[in-house]
């Protein structure tokens, strides 16, 4: 058993190798070229004067988009930098790392091309404006660390006047990735999900979604308490209801949740609680071992703020939970949305879905639990697949697209084994793309200390 030191030292070594490393790479993603090039020549195919033949065809026929050019497999993932991670509102350029970081998951992981765009406004209207003007250029638009409320106006809008996916990571890709974890904590500790009484700390764009997609999966509405800074949400909070128009998730879940109308903070929302799922300010300290040692038998406890959960994993333990996950892939028990959104923006490109909705979220989040169940890798320290079982993400998408195509929203109607077999060989191509490229030295080996 490592020493508190020896946990905190590990903590802090992805911060310190992160600042070693982005200068050396100058970036994460570049563009490479999909088509070949056997010589000049052939640029009078790929520009002047032979493109102008599927530039016609495009005109007459738009959908031809899709067969003709990178639209099918492109995402753009878009922010304000407003709050990004648990940093707040550092600006676009101080979000320009996340989002590549971003697109380097999507490509490894889910095999989608993604280009990174931070926007220089905070003005929900130009935002969505200059989405929308994006939308001939991509398959899909992954919103990324936009502050609430304006995040959810900002998503519901170009959700209702745009036909392509739009999604919000912050909110559907952490509440899919929750509901996963979820779902197998309750296995584990031997509860229902619609049983549990669960605490909410924060009540945030990804917190709000969260107990959003609880419910759709089966969650007791009035068996959840969320807190926000100022205590627990209930039908009283009139500082809430006084500005609905501008809160109106907030005051959704003063009305849905909190039954039992418990008053107070974070103690209060916890004591006796089976869960909690916190997505607040970054701790440690955030929620205190007293408070752990306060709720029900077998506790569940997702301390998932970012960078730093809200209290260390071990202590969680020491305070008698049995399921401890955080947001971090060094941790045990990763609940991060970096095992949702790749899988899912696949599934949804390889059926041109006109959306991704809350049902083609809950498919992946049950596609989630069922392969950590099925593996027979469900333990008290092994809740969800990680990153590195690669084999979870082609089982997700062809879930999420199989899904798409049962509600009619997609284009094309493909089936779960076509859907399966075409994820596998995007992701296996990227991943093999990457180890090539690695082995002959294009992309340079990472200097040591």
């Amino acid at each position: 058993m490592k020493t508190p030191e020896e946990l905190l030292a590990k903590a802090n070594k992805p911060s310190e190798d992160a600042m070693r490393l982005h200068p050396y790479y100058r970036g994460k993603i570049q563009t490479a070229l999909r088509c070949a090039v056997r010589s000049v020549d052939d640029f009078a195919i790929w520009y002047t004067p032979g493109v102008a033949a599927p530039c016609k065809a495009i005109q007459k026929n738009r959908d031809l988009v899709y067969d003709y050019t990178c639209k099918w497999n492109t995402v753009a993932v878009v922010s304000d930098g407003t709050r990004v991670l648990g940093l707040g509102d550092i600006g676009p350029e101080a979000a320009m790392p996340v989002m590549e970081g971003k697109a380097l998951l999507f490509k490894y992981l889910g095999g989608v091309d993604c280009v990174p765009i931070c926007l220089d406004t905070t003005d929900p209207g130009e935002f969505v404006k200059t989405v929308k003007y994006l939308q001939p250029s991509f398959g899909g638009i992954n919103l990324e660390d936009i502050e609430q409320p304006k995040c959810f106006d900002i998503l519901d809008t170009l959700r209702s006047e745009m036909t392509i996916p739009v999604w919000h990571d912050d909110q559907q890709g952490t509440a899919a990735v929750t509901v996963a974890g979820m779902i197998n904590a309750c296995k584990i500790v031997g509860k229902e999900l619609k049983d549990l009484r669960i605490a909410m700390v924060g009540a945030g764009a990804a917190n709000v979604c969260v107990a959003r997609m609880l419910m759709a999966a089966g969650a007791t509405p009035g068996a959840m308490i969320m807190v926000d800074s100022r205590g627990t949400l209930h039908r009283g909070r009139a500082d809430i209801e006084e500005k609905r128009e501008q809160f109106r998730q907030k005051w959704e879940m003063c009305l849905k949740t909190n039954a039992d109308n418990v008053k107070g903070g974070i103690p209060e929302a916890m004591r006796g609680a089976d869960a909690v799922i916190a997505l607040a300010k970054p701790g440690p300290g955030t929620l205190k071992k007293e408070w752990v040692k306060g709720m029900a038998g077998d506790a569940i406890v997702f301390a998932c703020a970012n960078p730093v959960p809200e209290i260390w994993p071990w202590e969680a333990t020491e305070a008698g939970a049995k399921v401890v996950a955080t947001g971090r892939s060094d941790f045990p028990n990763q609940v991060n949305n970096s095992l949702g959104f790749p899988a899912i923006f696949r599934g949804a490109l390889d059926v041109r879905a006109k959306t991704i909705t809350d049902e083609m979220c809950i498919a992946a989040a049950r596609a989630l639990a069922a392969y950590a169940e099925s593996g027979g890798m469900l333990r008290e320290d092994c809740l969800l697949p990680t990153m590195d079982q690669w084999e979870v993400y082609p089982a997700e998408a062809a879930a999420v697209g199989s899904t798409a195509v049962e509600q009619g929203v997609a284009r094309i109607n493909l089936t779960y084994d076509e859907l399966y077999n075409n994820a596998r060989d995007m992701i296996q191509e990227a991943r093999r793309m990457t180890g090539m490229m690695m082995e002959r030295g294009i992309i340079p080996p990472a200097p040591e200390k």
